[in-house]
């Protein structure tokens, strides 16, 4: 069906009202978790083909994800959307003050490559809880994950409810020339400015899921071994394409070397010796980003990794020692297995670092430290983040997930989810008695004496 069409038909399909009910959104939220069930494995396959993820990896970051949030709305919906009663003051006696939820209508979902399952659906799950239709625009880039998503979601759904829009810029140009009552877009920052202009055209009110350069910083305080762990993990999952992946390294200058040791253990046991030939270690998306990621580290000094296979896009991880802030790899994200390595000494010099490159995504700090800790938390603008671990706070259902400047605008995830895609109207419901004289003209000197003991 023609873009156009789809559109169309949704806008009248939502104004037959039936969204509205929430027995009608948990019906929807349970099949699509039905199918997603059914369909478990050709969904993992597909994230094989397009990033090489194994079948644990695709449950544990991208599928799983989905049945989560699937289940804290069904678990949560009722009361999600019932009337908010809030404080009425003494000037509106008698009166009862309310916000009602309701959906914002047709929604846009515009999802990047790097997570193309869990970032289509999973923004896609709070729309419907939320009441709305969904337009669903998967990354072009992971082909095979957006036929399957299609496939699920006309598995379950009738176009006019939810509908997937496969294809690539000029499909984008398309919908976004198109109003929409909501677009939620996840990707890059140039392309989220593009996104947030041509909204701008509608007054359609936009979430932003960006990125940027995300770091990790590591004190003499810290649990070296527990801290090589965990950002290893966070840095080489889905082979570093994560918009929340420690972007770079900095260490005290005094553990650096033996920090680096620790890093390269944890490579090899957490991905072997040769970790081109494991099966568990993902691939670059295509042949643009994989060449990108190659021009990073040339003419480097590269303390470990470096090796390729590009018939099969698989790059060793890689880490940059004696890394500047005038490296390649430090001006612009990375979104690959390179991690710079830069040195601090005071914290001062963390600031300054960071100062460079604004408002990340995410921040990691492993430190003991409660005072570095308060300040670096406290005087850093970034989206959200972990002490003392890599990306776990992105399963934490009940804290809102998003950016901040650079790395985006909005949040979802959970209740936040449901309210991004809700506008809540403000209902004030008042008696016809007693109606007070003092409201209405003419106004006297009297009335102004009695005004000011209600509105001081």
């Amino acid at each position: 069906m023609e873009i156009n069409n789809i559109i169309e038909s949704q806008q009248q399909y939502f104004k037959t009202n039936c969204t509205y009910e929430v027995s009608f959104r948990i019906d929807a939220l349970k099949k699509l978790k039905a199918n997603m069930s059914l369909m478990e494995a050709d969904i993992s396959a597909a994230l094989k083909i397009d990033l090489g993820k194994s079948e644990e990896e695709a449950y544990l970051t991208e599928i799983g994800m989905v049945h989560e949030e699937i289940s804290y709305m069904l678990k949560h919906i009722k009361r999600f959307a019932k009337d908010k009663r809030v404080p009425t003051p003494l000037v509106n006696f008698y009166g009862k003050s309310f916000r009602r939820p309701v959906p914002y209508g047709n929604v846009l979902v515009m999802s990047p490559w790097n997570y193309p399952f869990l970032l289509a659906l999973g923004p896609t799950v709070d729309a419907i809880a939320a009441g709305n239709t969904v337009i669903i625009k998967p990354g072009s880039y992971a082909e095979a994950t957006g036929n399957i998503i299609k496939k699920l979601i006309e598995a379950t759904f009738e176009s006019k409810y939810v509908a997937v829009v496969l294809g690539g810029r000029n499909e984008n140009q398309t919908l976004l020339d198109n109003k929409f009552d909501y677009i939620f877009f996840t990707g890059s920052t140039s392309v989220g400015r593009y996104v947030m202009e041509k909204a701008s055209a509608h007054l359609t009110p936009v979430t932003l899921e960006l990125g940027g350069k995300s770091p990790a910083i590591v004190d003499m305080t810290a649990d070296l071994k527990i801290a090589a762990r965990r950002i290893i993990f966070g840095k080489l999952i889905n082979c570093g394409q994560t918009c929340i992946a420690p972007d770079y390294l900095i260490v005290h200058k005094l553990i650096k070397q033996q920090f680096i040791e620790l890093l390269i253990k944890e490579i090899e046991r957490q991905y072997g010796k040769d970790s081109l030939k494991e099966n568990r270690y993902g691939k670059i998306i295509n042949q643009k980003h994989y060449d990108r990621l190659v021009s990073l580290f040339q003419d480097e000094h590269l303390a470990f990794g470096g090796r390729l296979d590009a018939e099969k896009l698989k790059i060793e991880p890689v880490l940059l020692d004696e890394a500047t802030l005038d490296s390649r790899a430090m001006n612009e994200e990375i979104f690959g297995p390179i991690l710079p390595i830069l040195t601090f000494e005071t914290t001062e010099d963390i600031l300054d670092i960071i100062d460079k490159h604004p408002t990340p995504l995410a921040l990691y700090l492993f430190t003991k430290d409660s005072v570095r800790e308060k300040q670096i938390l406290t005087h850093v603008p970034f989206g959200g983040g972990c002490v003392n671990d890599t990306l776990v706070h992105i399963a934490t259902t009940s804290m809102p997930f998003g950016g901040v400047g650079n790395s985006g605008m909005g949040s979802y995830h959970g209740y936040e989810g449901f309210k991004t895609f809700s506008h809540f109207k403000s209902i004030l419901k008042k008696t016809n008695w007693p109606d007070l004289f003092v409201r209405y003209q003419p106004y006297s000197k009297h009335t102004q004496k009695i005004v000011k003991r209600f509105l001081k």
